[in-house]
C-alpha cells in the first residue's frame, strides 16, 4: 500500500488527538476525586439575574465549571423566593453533587439549604446567609465595598453633606453594606440622610429611577447619592440626568460593568466612584470553593473576594472603556487568588 500525503495527514491528526486526550487524562488524574473522572454534576440556583453584574457572575461560574470539566445546571428563580427554594429540591432530584445558592432570602433558603446538606450534597452560598455552619459563605467583602466608596465620598465632598440612600433590607450583601453606612454616619455627624428609598422590582434601574424622581423633587438639596448596587446607581443617574442635577449631585456605588464604565465616563457624569470586585472572578471563586468541598478540602466558612476602588477620574485618565480594559489596566481586578489550591485549573490562564 502506498503512503499518500492524505494518509500521513490523517495519521498526524490522529496522533495529535491522542496526545490531547492523554494530556487531558493526565491533567484529570492530577486532580483529587471526584474531579479525576468525568461526570461531576453541580447546580447554580439563582435568585437575582437581572443586570450586567449577574451576567458576568454567571460567565465566571460557567468558565470555572468548564475548566474543571463539570456538568453545570443553571436554575433561575427570577426573584421568586418560593420558587428558588423549590429549585434547590429540583437540583437534589437531578442528582447533583454540589449546589451554589446565589442570593436569596434567609427565611426561604435556610431550610432548603439544609435539605440539600441532609441529602449529602455539598453547598456554598453567595451573598445569602443561610445560617448554616456547614455551608461556606462567598462574599465580596461587602463592608469594604461600602467603606471604599464612602471614603471616596468623604474625600470628594468633605464630612458634611445631605445624602439620599438607596437600600432594600433583607438582602445579605445590601444589609452588610448598610452596616458600614450606619457606621460612617456615626463617625461623620455632618452627613445627613434626608431620604432612603429602593426597590428590586424589575427592571430594577427603571424602578429605582421612578422613586428617585420623587425623592429629588422632595429634597432638591441632596448633594450625594449612595447607591451601593450598580442597578440602583443606574436608576439614580437616570433621574439626576433628567432633573439636570448632574453637576450638583455625586453618585457613589458598588459593583461595575462595561455599561457602568460608559455611564461614569460620560461628560459631566454624576457617577463619581464605585467599589467593585470582578463579578466573573466572584463566579469562579464560588465554583472553586464548592469544588474544594467536593474534594474533601476546607475553603473556610467565609470566602472573601477583596474589592477595588474605581473612580471616574481613573477611568478617564487610564482610558478604561470596558471590563477588558479594567482587568488589563488594574491587574488586581483580573484575578483573585482565593480558593485556589495547586490542583485547581485557572480559567484565566493563557
Amino acid at each position: 500500500m502506498s503512503i499518500t500525503r492524505r494518509l500521513l495527514g490523517k495519521a498526524a491528526l490522529g496522533l495529535a488527538a491522542a496526545a490531547l486526550l492523554m494530556q487531558g487524562t493526565a491533567l484529570a488524574a492530577d486532580r483529587p476525586a471526584p474531579f479525576d473522572k468525568p461526570g461531576v454534576k453541580i447546580a447554580l440556583v439563582r435568585y437575582l439575574s437581572t443586570g450586567d453584574f449577574f451576567q458576568a457572575y454567571l460567565s465566571g461560574v460557567e468558565a470555572q465549571a468548564k475548566a474543571l470539566g463539570v456538568d453545570l445546571r443553571v436554575l433561575d428563580s427570577r426573584q421568586d423566593a418560593a420558587l428558588q427554594a423549590d429549585m434547590v429540591d429540583q437540583a437534589i432530584a437531578l442528582g447533583v453533587q454540589g449546589i451554589i445558592i446565589q442570593h436569596g432570602l434567609t427565611e426561604s433558603m435556610k431550610d432548603a439549604a439544609q435539605r440539600a446538606v441532609d441529602a449529602g450534597i455539598k453547598v456554598v452560598a453567595f451573598d445569602v446567609n443561610v445560617e448554616n455552619p456547614k455551608i461556606p459563605q462567598i462574599e465580596q467583602s461587602d463592608r469594604d465595598l461600602a467603606r471604599l466608596a464612602l471614603e471616596q465620598a468623604v474625600t470628594d465632598n468633605g464630612d458634611s453633606w445631605k445624602a439620599g440612600y438607596v437600600y432594600v433590607a433583607g438582602i445579605a450583601p445590601l444589609d452588610r453594606r448598610n452596616e458600614t453606612w450606619v457606621d460612617v454616619k456615626k463617625k461623620h455627624s455632618g452627613i445627613s440622610e434626608v431620604a432612603m428609598f429602593g426597590t428590586l422590582d424589575n427592571p430594577i434601574a427603571n424602578s429605582v429611577a421612578n422613586q428617585a424622581r420623587s425623592v429629588l423633587q422632595a429634597h432638591p438639596d441632596i448633594e450625594v447619592m449612595f447607591a451601593p448596587y450598580d442597578e440602583f446607581a443606574k436608576g439614580v443617574k437616570i433621574a439626576v440626568d433628567e432633573a439636570g442635577l448632574n453637576k450638583g449631585i455625586k453618585i457613589y456605588s458598588a459593583d461595575i460593568s462595561t455599561s457602568d464604565i460608559a455611564a461614569m465616563r460620560e461628560p459631566d457624569s454624576a457617577w463619581a466612584a464605585t467599589a467593585a470586585t470582578n463579578p466573573a472572578v466572584v463566579g469562579q471563586v464560588s465554583v472553586r470553593a464548592l469544588a474544594q468541598l467536593l474534594a474533601g478540602e476546607d475553603p473556610g466558612h467565609n470566602v472573601i473576594v477583596p474589592p477595588t476602588l474605581i473612580t471616574q477620574k481613573e477611568l478617564i485618565d487610564k482610558d478604561i472603556k470596558n471590563m477588558e480594559d479594567l482587568s488589563a489596566k488594574l491587574p488586581q481586578f483580573a484575578h483573585a487568588d482565593v480558593a485556589m489550591p495547586a490542583w485547581m485549573p485557572n480559567p484565566n490562564a493563557k
